[in-house]
């Protein structure tokens, strides 16, 4: 019994830890840049979509999970869902998202995070090709290789910062939880063009028919 106890107090504390380090990360992260939304879902009532999202698609709703909330995408139907969230702006931002998901045999879900609403850039990860893509729209204009790994959280980072007048870049990068951000960012574009102003977004297409879930979903200046 006491064998039993200690065991499961071990436990306790260990998530404790974990909760304190992932906090301290998400601290250190806002203190680089000012953040100007930021949404753990820890406050959200469950079954729904916090008010101050925006749908676009899909039966978005905040589930929760081990004492732990977040907000998911239902695993059917086989379409692209995504939602608005945060400021309206043209450039200057980044946006940051934990995704989880799971694949289904040769069948893997694609998910993003995205800038400048409906029609902007989207950093999006498509485990099916072994890949992290920007997307502009429906084309893909730039990658680079990452593998992942079905079941695990995947943190995702896109951003947006004007270089100089009439010249602006597009940054982005994704790691799993657990493993240390990459100092350099994955993906690099130039672009002449200003997007036009919207809000942040995260996307899902569940291809492999499982629920896709996001967390932390934090708006920051871009540096």
């Amino acid at each position: 019994m006491n064998t039993d106890k200690h065991g499961l107090n071990w436990v306790k504390s260990r998530l404790v830890a974990l909760a304190m380090c992932l906090a301290a990360l998400m601290m250190t992260a806002a203190a680089q840049a000012q953040v100007l939304y930021t949404n753990g879902f820890d406050k959200a009532e469950v079954e729904k979509v916090p008010e101050e999202m925006m749908v676009l698609d899909g039966g978005f709703a905040v589930k929760e999970e081990a004492a732990n909330k977040f907000l998911e995408l239902p695993g059917a139907p086989l379409e692209t869902f995504g939602v608005l969230f945060g400021p309206t702006e043209a450039s200057g931002l980044a946006v940051t998202a934990r995704v989880q998901s799971t694949g289904k045999g040769r069948r893997f879900p694609t998910f993003a995070v995205g800038l400048n609403g409906v029609g902007g850039f989207k950093l999006q990860l498509s485990p099916a090709k072994k890949l992290v893509e920007l997307v502009k729209g429906e084309e893909v204009v730039a990658s680079a290789p990452f593998t992942w790994e079905s079941g695990s959280w995947t943190l995702l980072r896109l951003q947006c910062r004007k270089v100089k007048d009439g010249e602006f870049k597009l940054e982005g990068k994704a790691w799993k939880q657990g493993d240390a951000e990459p100092k350099e960012w994955q993906i690099s574009r130039a672009e002449t063009t200003e997007s036009p102003a919207g809000r942040s977004s995260v996307w899902g297409m569940p291809f492999a028919g499982t629920p896709i879930r996001y967390d932390d979903l934090i708006v920051t200046r871009a540096h």
